[in-house]
């Protein structure tokens, strides 16, 4: 018999994107489920507040600018090694997309208790210019309204890469 997955998943990952159930690339997750490598621990909020705002195609980024934007909601996962590399290849962590960092979290309707985990912030190459493009105004959850529009990766023009199309995003004019 193997390891089992409350054993074997140590880190705790909190997803506020397109990873949460219901959204297009949270069949990782399912995935990693289904092989005992991700265990779903329940909805939560950041304990601070943050900046989430929609980066090109839509994609949902949280800036790393404590005190700014909303108490955020998603999901907490516990995943094992070979899961968090998964996640970590999709968040495109060795490629400057994303860096994974610590976060505290409370349980959904809860304010005191709170839980370590570690999110996805967007990489300091581009947050402050992510921030000011969205005009200083984030939401609080990446919801159906929020991800309208969103674009998959494989549906995206593949002669740029994901940097070059944030740059073009956060340097074009505002609609």
């Amino acid at each position: 018999m193997g390891i089992e997955p409350e054993r074997r998943c140590k880190t705790m990952i909190f997803t506020y994107g397109t990873l949460k159930r219901g959204f297009s690339n949270h069949t990782l997750l399912q995935d990693l489920m289904r092989t005992g490598d991700a265990v779903f621990k329940g909805t939560y909020t950041t304990f601070q507040q943050y900046p989430l705002v929609c980066g090109p195609y839509k994609v949902p980024f949280l800036l790393n600018m404590p005190g700014s934007g909303h108490r955020v909601s998603g999901e907490l996962y516990a995943v094992s090694s070979y899961g968090l590399g998964r996640v970590d290849d999709l968040e495109g962590t060795t490629r400057g997309h994303y860096q994974r960092l610590p976060i505290q979290l409370t349980p959904e309707n809860q304010e005191s208790v709170t839980a370590a985990a570690e999110a996805y912030f967007a990489e300091t190459s581009y947050d402050e210019e992510l921030w000011r493009k969205s005009e200083m105004m984030g939401f609080c959850c990446y919801s159906e309204k929020e991800a309208k529009g969103y674009v998959k990766r494989k549906d995206r023009p593949q002669n740029l890469t994901f940097l070059d199309h944030i740059r073009i995003f956060v340097s074009s004019s505002s609609d």
